[in-house]
């Protein structure tokens, strides 16, 4: 049985004329007719009564125009959908961040690409930077987004915002009312960053303590930012976070000094595969970049 076994008969169902159908068909009859019996012999059944006067479907013919109809309708729509996954690459895009820049603009960006590629399953990862770097490279990922630079020749970075620091505090535990206060934090207790999680981003912390006049006392270290914040809210200390995380947190017990006299910011870059000329990359990012 083939499809336009299928086809032919839908259309003397539909007729219910072979002359009619034929003429749809672009055939000539004797081919259409002989097309039809040859459906019946395979599937042994008669469809239609033919007579002089009219052609019509018997009980079995009804039944299997209901069900290949049904049959085309379910092919249009597995057509449609698999040229929909053709066009967006793949099913699944897989988009990495690092904890410290998780915001509503993630999740908007989510929603923005599931209207667009419906059939596109969205798959979200908190990597570090540098797996996040290593999983591109291997092709697990499709979309990074990191903070510090990027060396590999298989990868293509583009800068989404600068970013700079502010120092995060417990208001019940310590006061701290202007910026000009920070070098009196040496003698305090400081949550960071794991040195081997994100050793760049360890640098610029230590850097920045250094233009402030002190060495930071590290008791307490953390592999993601909410948990940092989180720790220094439970009184174990202070930390400078990126700012961005100043704007996304409104817990009334926690406070934010930034940090404006040190000239020293981190980027936030977007990383996909030098050899990704997909759309849907192509959207993600350039939803991002005009999000700054």
């Amino acid at each position: 049985m083939e499809l336009r076994h299928l086809k032919y008969f839908l259309a003397v169902a539909e007729e219910l004329n072979f002359t009619k159908a034929a003429e749809k068909l672009f055939i000539s009859q004797p081919p259409l007719s002989r097309q039809i019996i040859e459906l019946e012999n395979e599937i042994q059944a008669k469809l239609f009564i033919r007579n002089n006067k009219k052609v019509e479907l018997t009980e079995a013919g009804k039944y299997f125009e209901k069900e290949i109809r049904e049959l085309f309708q379910n092919l249009e729509r597995i057509s449609v959908k698999t040229k929909k996954i053709a066009e967006n690459v793949s099913g699944e895009f897989r988009i990495a961040y690092i904890s410290s820049i998780y915001s509503a603009v993630i999740s908007d960006l989510i929603k923005h690409l599931k209207t667009e590629f419906p059939y596109v399953n969205f798959k979200l990862f908190e990597v570090s930077t540098t797996k996040q770097i290593d999983a591109l490279e291997q092709g697990k990922i499709d979309l990074g987004i990191i903070r510090s630079p990027v060396k590999s020749p298989k990868i293509k970075s583009q800068l989404w915002f600068q970013d700079g620091f502010s120092v995060v505090y417990n208001k019940s535990i310590i006061q701290i009312n202007s910026e000009k206060e920070i070098p009196d934090l040496k003698d305090e207790t400081f949550v960071f960053f794991n040195k081997d999680y994100a050793p760049h981003y360890h640098e610029v912390l230590l850097e920045l303590c250094a233009f402030y006049g002190f060495t930071p006392k590290v008791v307490h270290e953390s592999n993601n930012i909410n948990s940092i914040v989180q720790l220094v809210k439970n009184g174990l200390g202070i930390s400078i976070v990126p700012s961005n995380i100043a704007k996304n947190n409104h817990d009334p017990e926690i406070g934010f000094i930034e940090l404006k006299k040190v000239n020293l910011f981190t980027d936030v870059s977007l990383i996909t595969s030098k050899e990704d000329e997909s759309e849907i990359t192509k959207l993600a990012v350039e939803f991002l970049l005009n999000k700054k």
